[in-house]
């Protein structure tokens, strides 16, 4: 441990963990620690159940009707991958696939007036479902058909719309699209958590909605994809690929102190002894004064005997319920998977609940997703403190990540790891280049 490493990485969690396999293929000396004897930091899935009963302090074991212990493996943060989207890109492009397996999440719903909706996926079930009329419908393909024609490059497509300057609220009056297709375009397709996209340019709302048809395109059911055994399975992945490439970890290691000497840092020590760096990449956790808190999210695990009503008995799907119906200023989602994952019992579901916390009673806010779910068997309810770095790390060369937001899917977090590795590389992340790189190593295939 008393050596020289460019980059020492603290926390295994999986934003830490893409940077630490990123970092050891470009060539990095890296070492990585976590002061928790499991990976994944916040981002684990717990097993056995026990363990989840521990950590949430709720007496006794869990009864005989939940099965074996083992046979879970629970996420404390959930999230799907969006098949199209960035995370899936880096574990292709780093062949961290080849570690995992996914299933396709069965579906993606909304909530209309108390009522589930199937969001609709193609143009035929756009046509047939319930969540608008005749003439909305038409109006709808119509603008689906624009998104899709859409190219940021090409200005043919814009059709007297200024991506930059164009706020979006304007793109769905020259459609003439109703509130109630616009709270279910913005939340359940450009997965927008607030209302706060309607007012900036629309460039980036479209190419959000083109994420989601070009996910959906690649599997057909829903955009999302979930790996088997759990999201834990995903800063593992990253952990193996670190360590192909001589990246070193270290589990179980507490951080006794953040070394610095005129303002910069060069060292962390573990257990009396001292590894040097020139870089440190952390989550919020280590380095409690360098971060601030910028809100809370609730998240409620409920473990179900049964699939969610008017889900078609889905073993696996996304509950958007938009801010609008429930007079809210941020969605509140439900993310539901079950045993055909890997990640519960036989005949048993996981479904999650996770909202933005905006009032003094969050269990009060949720209550509406919980509903959907009755009746539930156990829940285990846990608030976060949403934190962010107070600076960019330029002067410090301390990297730290944000904590996980109350969005269902990858996206945002994709966005940090982008950000962070530029403010340490000082250049844009590039995919291709990472491919290049293992390709060196590997020889062509």
């Amino acid at each position: 441990m008393n050596e020289e490493y460019d980059v020492i990485v603290l926390g295994t969690g999986l934003t830490e963990c893409i940077l630490s396999g990123i970092m050891s293929v470009n060539g990095k000396k890296v070492l990585h620690m976590d002061r928790n004897p499991y990976y994944g930091g916040e981002s684990a899935s717990i097993t056995p159940l026990e363990d989840l009963y521990k950590r949430f302090k709720i007496p006794g074991a869990p009864p005989a009707s939940m099965g074996r212990g083992r046979d879970w493996n629970v996420d404390l943060i959930p999230k799907f991958l969006m098949a199209n989207g960035q995370l899936v890109k880096m574990l292709l492009f780093t062949e961290v696939t080849r570690y995992l397996d996914f299933k396709v999440t069965e579906g993606s719903f909304v909530y209309k007036g108390g009522k589930i909706y199937k969001v609709p996926s193609t143009e035929a079930e756009a046509l047939a479902s319930s969540l608008m009329g005749l003439f909305e419908k038409r109006r709808f393909r119509k603008f689906l058909v624009y998104v899709a024609n859409f190219d940021e490059s090409d200005p043919r497509t814009f059709e007297g719309i200024d991506p930059k300057k164009t706020a979006m609220r304007e793109v769905y009056k020259k459609f003439d699209l109703g509130q109630d297709v616009i709270d279910f375009t913005g939340h359940a397709l450009a997965l927008y958590r607030t209302d706060d996209y309607l007012d900036q340019p629309c460039c980036e709302t479209i190419n959000r909605i083109k994420l989601y048809s070009e996910s959906l395109a690649r599997y057909g059911k829903s955009p999302y994809l979930y790996p088997l055994y759990g999201l834990g399975e995903l800063p593992q992945g990253f952990a193996r690929l670190s360590a192909i490439y001589g990246g070193t970890y270290m589990l179980n290691k507490p951080i006794e102190e953040i070394i610095m000497q005129n303002g910069k840092v060069i060292g962390v020590k573990s257990e009396g002894e001292i590894a040097r760096c020139k870089q440190l990449i952390c989550d919020p956790s280590y380095v409690k004064d360098r971060v601030e808190k910028v809100g809370q999210v609730i998240r409620v695990i409920c473990i179900l005997s049964h699939p969610i009503k008017n889900t078609n008995d889905a073993n696996s799907c996304q509950i958007i319920i938009p801010q609008n119906q429930v007079n809210r200023k941020s969605d509140i989602y439900v993310c539901m998977i079950s045993s055909a994952h890997n990640v519960a019992a036989q005949g048993k579901y996981i479904a999650i609940a996770s909202t933005t916390v905006e009032t003094k009673e969050p269990e009060k806010e949720i209550r509406p997703a919980l509903e959907l779910l009755e009746p539930i068997e156990q829940k285990f309810v846990s608030i976060s403190d949403l934190l962010v770095p107070k600076d960019l790390g330029t002067e410090s060369q301390i990297f730290i990540s944000r904590t996980y937001d109350a969005t269902t899917h990858f996206e945002t977090t994709c966005d940090d790891i982008k950000d962070i590795y530029k403010r340490m590389m000082g250049s844009e992340f590039d995919f291709e280049e990472m491919k290049r790189k293992k390709n060196d190593i590997y020889g062509e295939d």
